[in-house]
């Protein structure tokens, strides 16, 4: 990529321009770009009423700087508007699609290699390349890591329209894209917005396998896929392990069946985001099994790290009791033999008692004495009980 200075068109007259500035993130590698308004959330006592009811589930740090993240003239001193990003993750152009029955299932932004990564460069290059032109202009950016309501300030930016799944919806983009904000000390005029692209369609609101969705437009995280697979650290109640099905990270089923989805949408050209040789053949028990030397290689620079390895472990053995393959039982009785982590033993009995079977039965009977925590040698039992019950 070029530097600020050889990128900037010295023909052009120095005043800030909008239009201009849009232009300079498209030539930067986004997508789509628009400009917010800085004004206080249209949806701040909403938000809170969300907290209060508890529906961020254990995402404290969502609850953390309030003030700034309902305000964000907050985030930057002299703010007066935001130039909002937005790079398309899928269909990714030229992307291999695993043929294996037994590959881990995961959300498509996490398929391949970390967004934060690149879109982070990308934006340093367009705040260098604008603060080179307008020295006396002040910028900060932010990608899904500081205190801000990314899908407000989009939508203000005419990037989409909040749709009733709570993704941000665009015409030609579907909702596979990711968001990012440079916050600048210039006014500028704002983007027009998008109108409504839901209708009367609730397709999203039915297709959610666990009623995530007490209402069009909420979200209640406490029965999402995507928290329990990604921000809950420890072990899982038996709700949410039979919840989560076989997605290993995040989940996509209110996004695939949405109709803006289903259309053919041009291929994303973005061959830093592909899925990486490290991760390409890489089933579930690889997943479940993997070091942790294998662990780093495979999972540097991606976004599924956020998990943690015995997160992502934890998750394998879910999915392989979800999915019932009896093929899983040999590499689920090697963990709760072998593994360190007290959680990742513990799902793997729960996920043994439900794939059941004549060697996951004998199995459990051999580790029940051998194991020394409570509560995995109360897993094993309550996983024998369990086969017990249907083979009687």
């Amino acid at each position: 990529m070029e530097s600020p200075s050889e990128g900037a068109d010295r023909s052009e007259p120095r005043t800030v321009s909008a239009d201009r500035l849009i232009r300079w993130a498209c030539e930067a590698g986004f997508d789509a770009a628009g400009i917010a308004s800085i004004e206080e959330s249209h949806h701040a006592a909403a938000y809170r009423q969300w907290l209060a009811a508890g529906r961020h589930a254990g995402m404290a740090y969502l609850e953390r700087r309030l003030e700034a993240r309902l305000d964000p003239r907050h985030l930057l001193d002299g703010v007066a508007s935001v130039l909002c990003v937005a790079l398309r993750y899928a269909p990714l152009d030229g992307a291999p699609t695993p043929d294996n029955d037994l590959w881990p299932r995961v959300a498509r932004y996490a398929q391949g290699r970390d967004y934060h990564d690149v879109m982070v460069r990308r934006l340093r290059f367009l705040s260098e390349r604008i603060v080179d032109a307008h020295p006396e202009i002040a910028t900060r950016w932010y990608v899904d890591t500081g205190p801000v309501l990314e899908r407000e300030l989009a939508a203000r930016a005419g990037l989409g329209v909040v749709g009733k799944n709570t993704c941000l919806l665009h015409r030609e983009m579907g909702s596979y894209f990711l968001l990012g904000e440079l916050f600048l000390t210039t006014p500028l005029p704002a983007s027009e917005p998008l109108t409504d692209l839901c209708g009367k369609c609730t397709l999203c609101l039915e297709a959610c396998p666990t009623d995530a969705f007490v209402a069009p437009y909420q979200l209640d995280a406490n029965r999402c896929i995507s928290y329990w697979t990604i921000e809950e650290r420890g072990p899982w109640p038996d709700e949410a392990r039979g919840m989560v099905g076989d997605w290993v990270f995040g989940c996509d089923i209110c996004q695939e069946v949405c109709p803006w989805n289903r259309r053919r949408l041009e291929p994303a050209h973005h061959p830093e985001l592909e899925l990486p040789d490290t991760r390409r053949d890489l089933d579930l028990l690889d997943l479940l099994l993997i070091d942790r030397e294998g662990y780093v290689e495979a999972f540097r620079g991606s976004p599924m790290k956020r998990a943690k390895q015995a997160g992502l472990q934890r998750n394998a053995a879910a999915a392989m009791g979800n999915r019932g393959d009896r093929r899983y039982v040999a590499g689920l009785l090697q963990t709760l033999r072998q593994h360190d982590e007290v959680m990742v033993r513990a799902q793997a009995a729960w996920s043994l008692g439900r794939i059941g079977g004549d060697q996951a039965q004998a199995g459990l009977e051999e580790r029940h004495d051998a194991e020394e925590t409570t509560v995995v040698r109360e897993e094993i039992a309550a996983s024998l009980r369990r086969i017990a019950a249907t083979t009687t």
